[in-house]
């Protein structure tokens, strides 16, 4: 009986320094507290892999428009950062001259006819030669194109806008003479307005999937991000800097009246994966060691107040040096982002929510 007694408390004994072996203990033994982690969900709150770049608004082109004829500016309308619909008739010189000369041909190719009748008349009556009838007739058909280039003449003395234009500057005062192909006013097409980007040598060459590329822009003159088309990019660099020049296009519905060449606008580029199962982390979630990388996976326990970490061996890979993308993680699993060094495999851990104060 005396044994039985002096066993039971033996083990009595034993059973709290077992307990006591399998907690963590601080220096002066008491048991330290449950570690706190920050947590990363692989397919959603990892960082995504974006690029924000210094934007430019541009007009889709800019051009100097001039007459084809010459004359006196009597009529020009349009001042400078002045919005022109597409066909407005703004500059006008003065057209008595080129009325005059319609005319004047007009006049001409009636005689030209009457000559040519008569002359078939005559080849007819075997009068006339064959030969006047064709030198008649080559007439009538220089006094028709010289009938169209008048005509033509009288519209080219008429400048319309052929876009919807911004006046950039006048060129010449209303009221000058000015001569045919001499520049009057510089226009900017804002047919569709564009926003220029330099991007670096580097980063562009990474490129190489760029359908898998989205654009957004950000600028006080908008509500929230307004999405951005690639529509061109230069192919030779810089003198400066060593980067590609990209336009962008802003979807018409979103142009504001406001908007005009020079401003400017901060655009964010957004990259897709060429493997979709690869997930960018921050280097702090990823350790690497002998048998290569590895990732700290949390699993949950009953009332998710607390859970488990477990190693994971992932692949990885950087494109520019300085992003880690990790395959081999499902998109709803949940990884230790910081503080690995200081886990153990299989430790209960509770997740980070916060600092609190009481």
């Amino acid at each position: 009986m005396k044994l039985i007694l002096s066993l039971a408390a033996t083990l009595a004994l034993v059973s709290p320094l077992q307990a006591q072996q399998t907690e963590t203990l601080t220096p002066s033994g008491e048991v330290a507290p449950m570690r706190a982690v920050k947590l990363l969900r692989a397919g959603g709150e990892a960082a995504q892999l974006e690029r924000v770049f210094f934007g430019q608004v541009a007009a889709r082109e800019t051009v100097d428009l001039s007459f084809k004829v010459g004359g006196q500016l009597t009529m020009f309308d349009a001042q400078e950062g002045q919005f022109l619909e597409d066909g407005v008739a703004f500059a006008v010189l003065d057209l008595a001259p080129f009325e005059r000369a319609l005319e004047r041909a007009t006049l001409q190719l009636e005689q030209a006819n009457r000559d040519f009748a008569r002359a078939q008349t005559l080849v007819k009556s075997n009068v006339g030669s064959e030969t006047q009838a064709e030198n008649a007739a080559t007439a009538r058909d220089l006094a028709a194109v010289s009938l169209q280039e008048a005509k033509d003449a009288l519209e080219d003395a008429t400048l319309t806008t052929p876009f919807r234009a911004l006046v950039a500057s006048r060129l010449t005062p209303n009221f000058a003479n000015v001569a045919p192909g001499q520049p009057v006013v510089r226009l900017h097409d804002m047919s569709e307005v564009r926003v220029e980007i330099d991007v670096p040598e580097r980063l562009f060459q990474s490129l190489s999937n760029v359908a898998g590329i989205s654009f957004v822009g950000t600028s006080p003159l908008f509500e929230g991000e307004v999405p951005l088309a690639l529509r061109e990019f230069n192919a030779e660099t810089q003198n400066i800097g060593q980067s590609y020049r990209v336009t962008l296009a802003l979807p018409s519905t979103e142009v504001p009246s406001a908007i005009i060449p020079g401003a400017s606008m901060t655009v964010t580029a957004r990259l897709g994966y060429a493997d979709s199962a690869a997930i960018e982390l921050p280097p702090s979630a990823v350790a690497m060691n002998s048998d290569g990388a590895q990732v700290m996976v949390y699993t949950p326990n009953e009332g998710d107040e607390n859970g488990t970490v477990s190693w994971q061996a992932v692949g990885v890979s950087s494109s520019n040096g300085t992003q880690i993308m990790v395959t081999g993680l499902e998109p709803s699993q949940l990884i230790v982002g910081a503080g690995l060094q200081q886990l153990r495999d299989g430790e209960t851990v509770r997740p980070f929510v916060g600092m609190s104060v009481e």
